[in-house]
C-alpha cells in the first residue's frame, strides 16, 4: 500500500514532464514558424540562443546536405568581448586623445568581430528534439500543412564524438510531414598522416551498421584551386579573386583519388578588378579614375589619383594642340598616323595589356582623354584643358577628326567646328567634370566593344543595355564598371587557363545576363560547365582543397547519405582545431598535404 502512491507520483511527474516538453516544442514551432514568414533576415534571440535565418551555401558543413536551401541556424547569441566600464575609462584616461582613439576602435572590433559560438551538445539535442516533436502532427496539434525549413545547431564537440553540428529535415510526401531526417556531423584536426583516415571500406560499414541497406551507391567529388591565392617561398599572397573547379564522379575506388576524366566538372569564377597580374591591370586604373569623377559628382568630395605624368595636364594638352596644328598633312593622313606619333607610352604599361585592349584607331578626344586622366589633379585643371580646346576649335586652329558614332559633349561641338558654328559653353561648376566624364565613357565602351566584337564573343544587339546613353551618366558609370567586370572574367580565363572560344562565348552570355538584372557585385561565382580534359593538366598533378565521398541508399526523401569531407581549411568555423600539421590556407608543394576531416551521418525518423 505504500508503494502506489509513489507509482502515482511517478506516473504524475512524467506526464508532467512531456507536457512541458511538449509545450516547449509549440513554443519553439511559433519561433520558427514566424521567422520563416518574415521577409527580413534579423536573428532572434531565445534563452540566449541566437536563430538565424540564412542560405545554408553560406555554411561551408551544411553546404553538403542543405546547399542554397534557406536554413535556421541555431548557435550561442553574440557577447561583446568587453565592456565599457570604470577600468577601461581609467586606461584610456592615461593615453593621448589620439591614443585612446586607437583603443576605442580595438575595442570596438573585438566586440563586433567576435565569431559564431557553438551550444552544448545537451543543448542542441534539445533543440533537435523540439523541431522533431512540432513536426509529428501525432504529438503536436499545430498546423504542419507548410513544412519548418531545415534547422542546424552549432554544437561544441563536449561529446566523445566530436560532434560539430546537428541538422534536422523534415521529410514529405506531397505537403504531409511524414518524418524527419537527423544529421550529425563530427570534425577532427588537420593530419598528413594519411593512415589516420577513415578508409572507404570503413565508411560504407559505418552506413550499412546504421541503414542495412541491400546495396549502396558511391560518389566521389573534389575541389581543385586554379587560379588565386599563391605561395611564394612558405609565404602566402592572398587574392580577392578565385577560380576553382568541382568534380563529380561514380565508382570511387579510394580515398583521395585523382577525379576520372569521365567526372562532370564546374568551373567557379570569382574576379576581383584590380588584380595587378590581370592583363586588365591598366585598363581596371583607367576605369578608377572615371569612378573618381562619377563619385565627385555625387558626393561633391573627390579623391584626386596620384598623377601618372610629370607633366602638367595643362601643358600636355598645350602639346597636344600645337601638334595638331603644327602638321601639315590633311586629315585623312592624321588619322592614319595619330595613332602611331601620338600615342602617350607610360611605364605602367605592358605589352600584355596592349595586346588585348589597345586600339590602334583613337580619335581626338580619345586621346585627349588618355592625356587628361593621367595628369589631372584638379577642377581647375579640367575647366582650363577643356578651354584650351574649345578655343583652338572656335578659331578655327584644328580640324580635329572623331568617330562617326561619338556621343560626348566635346565630340558634338568638334562637329558643329566643322561648319564654324560653335554654341557657347560656360566652364563653371560640374559642367567641365561632366564633360570629361562623358569622354571617359565613350572612350571606355569603344575599347570592351573592340575586344569583344573582334574576339567574336557577342554582338552589338546584346551590348545595347551596356552602351546605352539615354540613362544618367551615374548609371553609365555602374553599366560600364559591369562591363569591366566581364572581361576581367573573360581575359583572366583566358590567359591564365587557356579556355578555348565555346566556353568563353558562353561565359560571356551568362555575365551578360546576369548583369543586365543583377547589381554589381564582384562576390559573385559565375559558375561554367567544362570538360575534365580542357584543364587536367592544372589538377592531375596538384593536391585538392576538398575532397568527398558519399555512401548513399534508399531514393528520393527517404535516401540516407554517409560522408566524409578532407579539406586544406576546416570547414567548421565555431571551434578551434587540434592539429599536428602547419597549414593554414593551402598546401602548396607540400608531398604529404594535411587534411581536416569531417563526417557526416543521417538517420531516418518515420512518424506514425
Amino acid at each position: 500500500m505504500y508503494i502506489l502512491p509513489s507509482i502515482t507520483g511517478y506516473a504524475d511527474h512524467n506526464l508532467a514532464m512531456c507536457s512541458k516538453v511538449i509545450s516547449r516544442a509549440k513554443e519553439f514551432f511559433t519561433i520558427l514558424r514566424s521567422l520563416q514568414d518574415a521577409e527580413s533576415s534579423d536573428p532572434y534571440i531565445y534563452e540566449e540562443v541566437q536563430i538565424v535565418k540564412m542560405n545554408g551555401d553560406r555554411i561551408p558543413a551544411v553546404n553538403m546536405y542543405c546547399g542554397n536551401q534557406t536554413v535556421f541556424v541555431c548557435e550561442k547569441a553574440a557577447s561583446k568581448i568587453s565592456e565599457p566600464g570604470d577600468e577601461q575609462m581609467t586606461e584610456a584616461s592615461n593615453l593621448s586623445d589620439g591614443d585612446a582613439d586607437d583603443a576605442n576602435d580595438s575595442a570596438h572590433v573585438l566586440q563586433t568581430e567576435i565569431g559564431p559560438q557553438p551550444l552544448s551538445v545537451m543543448k542542441a539535442r534539445q533543440f533537435l528534439s523540439w523541431y522533431t516533436l512540432s513536426q509529428n502532427a501525432s504529438m503536436s496539434a499545430e498546423d504542419t500543412n507548410l513544412p519548418l525549413y531545415p534547422l542546424w545547431v552549432r554544437c561544441d564537440m563536449s561529446d566523445p564524438a566530436g560532434t560539430t553540428w546537428f541538422g534536422a529535415e523534415t521529410v514529405c510526401v506531397g505537403t504531409k510531414v511524414t518524418g524527419v531526417k537527423l544529421y550529425s556531423i563530427t570534425s577532427k584536426g588537420s593530419t598528413a598522416d594519411k593512415r589516420s583516415l577513415t578508409t572507404l571500406e570503413e565508411l560504407k560499414q559505418e552506413h550499412k551498421k546504421r541503414h542495412h541497406p541491400s546495396s549502396v551507391g558511391i560518389k566521389g567529388s573534389a575541389r581543385f584551386s586554379l587560379f588565386g591565392s599563391t605561395v611564394v617561398e612558405n609565404t602566402t599572397i592572398e587574392s580577392q579573386s578565385s577560380v576553382t573547379v568541382d568534380f563529380k564522379w561514380s565508382h570511387v575506388e579510394s580515398i583521395l583519388e585523382t577525379p576520372p576524366l569521365s567526372s562532370t566538372a564546374t568551373l567557379n569564377i570569382k574576379i576581383a578588378s584590380g588584380d595587378m597580374r590581370s592583363p586588365m591591370f591598366e585598363m581596371y586604373r583607367e576605369l578608377e579614375f572615371l569612378q573618381t569623377l562619377a563619385d565627385g559628382l555625387r558626393t561633391g568630395e573627390t579623391e584626386w589619383m596620384e598623377p601618372l605624368e610629370s607633366t602638367s595636364a595643362v601643358n600636355l594638352t598645350k602639346a597636344y594642340l600645337e601638334e595638331l596644328q603644327n602638321t601639315a598633312k590633311t586629315l585623312q593622313d592624321q588619322a592614319a598616323r595619330t595613332p602611331e606619333t601620338s600615342k602617350l607610352k607610360s611605364e605602367t604599361e605592358t605589352p600584355i595589356f596592349n595586346s588585348f585592349l589597345e586600339r590602334g584607331d583613337l580619335d581626338f578626344v580619345e586621346q585627349l582623354w588618355v592625356r587628361m586622366r593621367k595628369s589631372v589633379t584638379s577642377y581647375q585643371d579640367i575647366g582650363d584643358c577643356l578651354k584650351l580646346v574649345i578655343d583652338a576649335l572656335r578659331y578655327g586652329d584644328i580640324k580635329p577628326w572623331i568617330h562617326r558614332d561619338s556621343s560626348s559633349s566635346l565630340s558634338k561641338l568638334i562637329l558643329q567646328s566643322y561648319h564654324q558654328q560653335i554654341e557657347h559653353v560656360s566652364l563653371t561648376g560640374v559642367t567641365p567634370v561632366n564633360m570629361l566624364l562623358e569622354m571617359g565613357l565613350d572612350k571606355m565602351r569603344k575599347d570592351y566593344i573592340n575586344y569583344l566584337i573582334g574576339e567574336e564573343l557577342t554582338t552589338l544587339n546584346h551590348l545595347c543595355f551596356y552602351l546605352s546613353t539615354e540613362v544618367d551618366l551615374q548609371e553609365q558609370v555602374i553599366r560600364l564598371r559591369k562591363l569591366h567586370h566581364l572581361l576581367e572574367i573573360i581575359v583572366t580565363c583566358s590567359t591564365f587557363l587557356g579556355l578555348p572560344y565555346d566556353r568563353l562565348f558562353l561565359l560571356t552570355q551568362l555575365c551578360l545576363q546576369h548583369y543586365r538584372t543583377s547589381p554589381y557585385d564582384e562576390e559573385h561565382e559565375f559558375k561554367l560547365q567544362i570538360k575534365p580534359a580542357l584543364i587536367s593538366h592544372f589538377y592531375q598533378k596538384e593536391h585538392p582543397i576538398l575532397w568527398g565521398v558519399e555512401v548513399s541508399s534508399g531514393h528520393g526523401p527517404r535516401e540516407v547519405r554517409t560522408s566524409l569531407h578532407l579539406s586544406d581549411r576546416p570547414l567548421v568555423d565555431h571551434v578551434i582545431f587540434e592539429t599536428d600539421y602547419p597549414n593554414d590556407t593551402v598546401n602548396g608543394d607540400s608531398e604529404d598535404p594535411a587534411f581536416f576531416s569531417t563526417m557526416a551521418y543521417c538517420s531516418l525518423v518515420n512518424f506514425a
